[in-house]
């Protein structure tokens, strides 16, 4: 069964692209929402939505998380994984309404993932249906990287870490880069010199273009 995810919106009333960010472990989606405020004067035709995930995270009541964690919350394996995979499909549908509810194709469909929501967007992005016109994670990781070859799709990444993070290891980005380059996905990288698990001015600076170029690549 699928769980439906609560999110604001913002932007036109009638859009020509949205973007959807995805939060990380223990915050929510005003966490990110926040992020539309700069963003919005350089995307004018974007609407915005950051939702919930779907389960009140267990290290933090009043924040939630896409999944468990085991080594932080107790969990297990087998609970993150079917968690996650559920989750997948909430995210799937949510896109999916929303595109419907703009009246939009996916290649006006971009993902923005923090963390454990970077976790989250490159895992569903490949495996839609229709390619989105593109990913961009901050300080996250792949998943599966062994299995990121079983991709249906592969829109264009872009890859952002701060070079001083200590909950996702700088490290994770490399790894994920050479993944999804060896799979055939088109990769663009930035690092965030002296930044530790977070967003600089710099690296988003580098989100809007790639953004705006992608948006115009679909236009």
């Amino acid at each position: 069964m699928l769980r439906e995810l609560k999110s604001e919106r913002k932007g036109p009333r009638q859009a020509d692209s949205v973007v959807v960010f995805l939060h990380g472990y223990g915050a929510d989606g005003a966490d990110l929402l926040g992020l539309a405020d700069p963003l919005a004067p350089h995307l004018p035709g974007t609407a915005f939505y950051a939702p919930n995930a779907p389960e009140p995270c267990v290290n933090n009541p009043m924040g939630y998380q896409w999944f468990p964690i085991p080594w932080m919350d107790g969990s297990s394996e087998t609970q993150a994984k079917e968690s996650a995979a559920q989750s997948f499909k909430d995210i799937n549908a949510f896109l999916d309404n929303v595109l419907a509810n703009e009246g939009l194709a996916a290649d006006r469909l971009a993902l923005v993932g923090f963390s454990q929501g970077t976790m989250m967007a490159l895992a569903v992005a490949p495996q839609r249906q229709e390619e989105i016109a593109g990913v961009v994670g901050f300080s996250g990781r792949l998943l599966d990287p062994e299995n990121v070859g079983q991709a249906r799709v592969k829109p264009p990444v872009l890859l952002i870490h701060g070079d001083q993070d200590p909950v996702v290891p700088f490290e994770s980005m490399g790894i994920a880069g050479e993944a999804l380059q060896a799979a055939g996905f088109t990769v663009y990288g930035h690092v965030m010199k002296n930044t530790g698990h977070g967003i600089s001015p710099d690296g988003l600076s580098v989100a809007l273009a790639f953004l705006k170029e992608r948006f115009a690549a679909g236009s």
